[in-house]
């Protein structure tokens, strides 16, 4: 039988592929006799650790250290490689001084901090120093809401190999920013906590790579944790790769445990070694080198566009063939061939935690192109002579789609920079420049546009950039994407994954079910007294969920969504039982007036705010909307009575941009200007006020 090595540096028996009779046989196709076989040799639940120490490979009797121990992965390039007689014919060769892999990770699960702890062991800063944490986040944006919304660049070098580094981010909504950057890599770092294992977002990156035949790294991440339970992690990744019809080879994964924080890494989890030279090593080790056309023509896809003052716009990519020399006349072409002529200003690549000017740059490694002012995401720069154009970036399409409006509020222009029509669609346009997994549409009336996006967050996050920038508009609630397919209507659907406390599991349950969520998983998780509940969910009941889910549970549910597929239409539901109240008069709203309408349910504003007619106040404790005179005063009387009695009025409900999305509905808007974010009814559609 063949000898083969699975990800955990210890030799196992890798199938019995070798002995197979039937010549037609195809490793690469997961059928039922090679699943069999899995289940017989790893047992019903892949258990890989006991079933390696069943066969007499027990990883724990060997003393060596860390350092020591050899890495062998079935998935990096032999020594000597054997071409195959297509890559003869094109002369592909694989650059061994060059690595370019992509950390991939669902939120939370430590890739940005394991970033911070490779940039400082690999000595990107002096000793003296002063660097902040999560250095890769450096967006404002990404700062205050602790995730990672854009895909970052940056380099190491270990033992005489450069490391091409992509930190991507965590959230399904950002997916398009991991599709286009697989482009520019041949491994991944598929970062799992070792508490939770593999989560909805891990899913859906470990599919997109495995897509890409891209060779996989796991790492389990935050071993220290007092309730880590690793082998059930890899052995629920393993099953997740099986179920993604990962080849034999990919599914050889190599695994290093680390502690992100702590900058520590082994091949044991019960031995890690004071640094994280086992990883850097795994990753020379596990990641073949790129692959590349050393003599061809030029070919770069640019797969990311940056912007600065001076230089003007950046293309950046990998080199897939040839050499790119500065100063070098180019042709830039279009996935439909059709091409135009530049010249590049200047080159440069990622060393360190930087860019750094040089005069030419070789095929394998990424670099960043100046000179080109219209230059596209998705476009090939390409040999002036016989230069052709790569494949186009493919994204998925858009779920969720809102409406996008000049502001018409009593207040408008009182706070924003832009506010003109022209002002809107200008900047809106110019965001498909960089967001490929975005679209934007002409509206019914000339002042409207239609924004659609992964997700609420991936729009909401444009929203909040655009108020940023001084810009005021309105937007309306988030509405999902359906299709209409033999005349049947279907719609998104979701895989939603819940981590809430067993006691406020009834709750959760009854709220996910009254959205016509089914769930077809439950299971605990580790010691910490909480469960782990999945749910298939249409997209449409997902909207205002979250703060839902938060109330139920008292702020201690989470909640993680990502695109499944789409299905038929699941009927109507309600995602709000509760009306608005809407004040009745622009004016200043007064305590006096405050103490009477504070007992008709729970107010947004408070004492000595200025508001509008129209505009949302508070929740109403009801069905229906309710007007209210909040800027009512007490009438004042020559009569000396009492003392004056005092007011106790109740905090008011601090909403953010996120949950006033969340909260509207159908005949309601959100108000954004660059200090304020209001609430109000939309004048076009006429409903009756109770």
């Amino acid at each position: 039988m063949e000898m083969a090595v699975i990800g955990f540096g210890t030799p196992v028996i890798k199938s019995f592929l070798s002995t197979n009779p039937n010549p037609n046989y195809n490793s690469s196709k997961k059928t039922s006799s090679s699943l069999c076989f899995r289940k017989q040799l790893f047992g019903s639940g892949f258990a890989l650790t006991s079933q390696r120490r069943s066969l007499g490979f027990n990883n724990g009797s060997s003393r060596l250290s860390n350092r020591s121990m050899s890495i062998n992965c079935s998935v990096s390039a032999p020594e000597t490689p054997i071409e195959s007689s297509a890559e003869k014919k094109s002369s592909l060769v694989r650059r061994s001084d060059v690595r370019n892999i992509a950390i991939v990770a669902h939120v939370d699960h430590g890739k940005t901090t394991l970033v911070d702890a490779m940039l400082k062991q690999a000595k990107v800063f002096r000793d003296n120093q002063t660097v902040q944490e999560r250095i890769m986040d450096s967006n404002d944006l990404e700062r205050e809401r602790g995730i990672t919304i854009l895909s970052k660049n940056t380099s190491i070098s270990y033992k005489d190999t450069k490391i091409n580094i992509i930190d991507t981010p965590g959230h399904s909504d950002f997916g398009g920013e991991v599709e286009r950057v697989l482009n520019m890599v041949e491994g991944v770092l598929l970062v799992v906590d070792s508490v939770e294992g593999p989560m909805p977002q891990t899913r859906f990156v470990l599919k997109k790579a495995l897509e890409f035949g891209h060779a996989v790294l796991v790492v389990v991440n935050k071993i220290d944790r007092p309730s880590a339970r690793p082998e059930f992690v890899i052995n629920s990744t393993f099953e997740l790769f099986i179920e993604l019809n990962a080849t034999d080879e990919q599914c050889d994964f190599q695994v290093i445990y680390a502690s992100g924080i702590k900058g520590k890494a082994g091949l044991s989890s019960e031995n890690l070694a004071d640094d994280l030279g086992p990883l850097f090593e795994s990753i020379i080790r596990c990641i073949p080198g790129p692959r590349i056309n050393q003599d061809g023509a030029l070919q770069m896809l640019v797969t990311n566009i940056e912007f600065e003052e001076h230089k003007g716009r950046i293309g950046i990519g990998r080199l897939h063939a040839g050499s790119l020399q500065r100063g070098m006349e180019v042709k830039v072409c279009t996935s439909e061939d059709t091409c135009r002529m530049a010249k590049v200003s200047e080159l440069f690549v990622y060393e360190n935690f930087g860019r750094v000017p040089v005069d030419s740059v070789e095929a394998g490694d990424i670099c960043a192109v100046c000179g080109i002012s219209d230059v596209m995401i998705g476009e090939t720069i390409a040999d002036k002579i016989c230069g052709t154009p790569l494949p186009a970036i493919k994204v998925e399409e858009p779920t969720v789609k809102m409406a996008f409006a000049i502001n018409t509020s009593p207040f408008v222009g009182r706070e924003g920079k832009y506010v003109t029509s022209r002002n809107l669609r200008d900047r809106l346009y110019r965001e498909l420049e960089r967001n490929l997994a975005m679209k934007v549409e002409d509206g019914e009336t000339a002042d409207t546009f239609i924004v659609s996006g992964r997700g609420t967050l991936h729009i909401t996050i444009l929203i909040e950039n655009m108020r940023r920038e001084g810009y005021e508009f309105m937007v309306g609630p988030p509405k999902v994407i359906n299709k209409r397919v033999d005349d049947k209507l279907f719609e998104p659907f979701e895989i939603a994954t819940v981590e809430v406390p067993e006691a406020y599991m009834g709750p959760v349950v009854e709220l996910l079910g009254k959205r016509r969520g089914l769930m077809f998983d439950m299971q605990g998780l580790g010691s910490e007294g909480t469960s782990l509940v999945k749910y298939k969910i249409p997209t449409r009941g997902l909207l205002g969920l979250r703060n839902a889910i938060l109330t139920a549970s008292r702020g201690t549910a989470i909640l993680n969504t990502i695109f499944d597929s789409y299905e038929p239409w699941a009927g109507e539901m309600s995602t709000r039982d509760q009306g608005s109240l809407v004040a009745f008069e622009t004016g200043t709203i007064t305590t006096y007036a405050l103490a009477s309408s504070q007992e008709r349910g729970q107010m947004f504003v408070g004492a000595g705010v200025e508001v509008y007619r129209g505009q949302i106040v508070g929740i109403h404790q009801r069905p229906g909307d309710l007007s209210l005179n909040v800027c009512k005063k007490k009438a004042a009387t020559n009569v000396r009575s009492n003392k004056e009695q005092s007011v106790i009025l109740d905090t008011p409900l601090d909403y953010s941009l996120d949950d006033c999305i969340e909260y509207i509905q159908e005949d309601e808007l959100v108000e954004v200007t660059p200090l304020n974010i209001r609430m109000c009814k939309n004048p076009k559609i006429a409903k009756k006020m109770r």
